[in-house]
């Protein structure tokens, strides 16, 4: 026992004369920058904006807990959804099981109105984009008019003020552009995120009077066209999640094939209720005041 004791120390395994061995821990690495002007975004946000005129999707939807989408996508587990957009504001957007095709959902806007079927419920909605009042029944606050901005961005106008900031967090660097909206006390219209590690978009933000968050989209994944357009546009993000706070959802889509500027004409855009369905009038009135 002397001998094993004796040995231990002299080996250094057991007293303050033994050997300390250090590990060098690197310093966590900041974030790839390019640098960017204010007019030099805007240019950038502007052509992208400006040259797409028309969209055809098609994409995988995942609802989050809670989302008013959940009640008709969630018990499919899965949907695959075909969308069709094109300025100033038409929309389809048509979802199925996949494999055997059946439709759970059918919508359609045409920024005045909007219009959804829902055949597993045998319901059509019908009302008008500018509908606030939320439904007591969550499938009723589906939107169609609520992807058009978020596929088909919306350009900055010379007239509207636009501010400039950086922001920086420990893992990215970005740039904001922040579009006001005038009239006797100035508001945020918009907020314009751009990552500065490529000077893509990644986040855009849309907010109503009184500072009010109405649409929170973010984008990644970005990936080249297989059909370039007018040698601006050469990629779109695969990846797009719109939260819509109050309207109490989350939409994850997952674009799986894009075409861009295809010639659309209106009766792909035209949606009419299927035979015996319950056609719903969607109203601001109060739900005890409504017929």
């Amino acid at each position: 026992m002397v001998f094993l004791t004796l040995s231990a120390f002299a080996c250094g395994c057991g007293g303050r004369g033994g050997v300390t061995k250090t590990t060098t821990v690197p310093a966590p690495s900041r974030p790839v920058a390019q640098d960017a002007t204010q007019e030099q975004l805007l240019d950038r946000y502007n052509l992208l904006a400006h040259n797409l005129r028309s969209l055809n999707a098609t994409v995988e939807l995942k609802p989050s807990a809670g989302s008013a989408y959940t009640g008709v996508i969630s018990e499919y587990h899965e949907v695959k959804a075909f969308i069709l957009a094109s300025r100033p504001y038409n929309i389809r957007m048509i979802g199925q099981v996949p494999i055997v095709g059946k439709t759970v959902f059918d919508m359609a806007s045409d920024g005045r109105d909007f219009e959804v079927s829902i055949p597993p419920r045998n319901k059509f909605l019908v009302g008008p984009v500018s509908l606030n009042h939320p439904s007591v029944k969550p499938i009723e606050n589906l939107r169609p008019q609520h992807l058009v901005d978020a596929l088909l961005w919306p350009e900055v106008r010379k007239e509207e003020v636009t501010l400039f900031e950086e922001f920086n967090d420990e893992s990215s660097r970005h740039y904001i552009l922040t579009v006001l909206r005038g009239g006797y006390q100035s508001e945020i219209l918009r907020k314009i995120w751009f990552n500065r590690a490529d000077l893509h978009l990644i986040r855009l933000q849309s907010y109503g009077p009184k500072g009010a968050l109405v649409s929170d989209v973010r984008y990644s994944n970005w990936q080249p066209l297989d059909t370039p357009v007018a040698g601006t546009l050469t990629e779109y993000p695969r990846s797009i999640l719109i939260d819509r706070p109050h309207d109490e959802y989350r939409l994850d889509l997952t674009v799986t094939k894009i075409t861009l500027n295809d010639t659309l004409t209106p009766d792909h855009f035209q949606l009419q209720p299927p035979d015996g369905a319950d056609i719903v009038h969607l109203t601001d009135a109060p739900e005890d005041k409504k017929p």
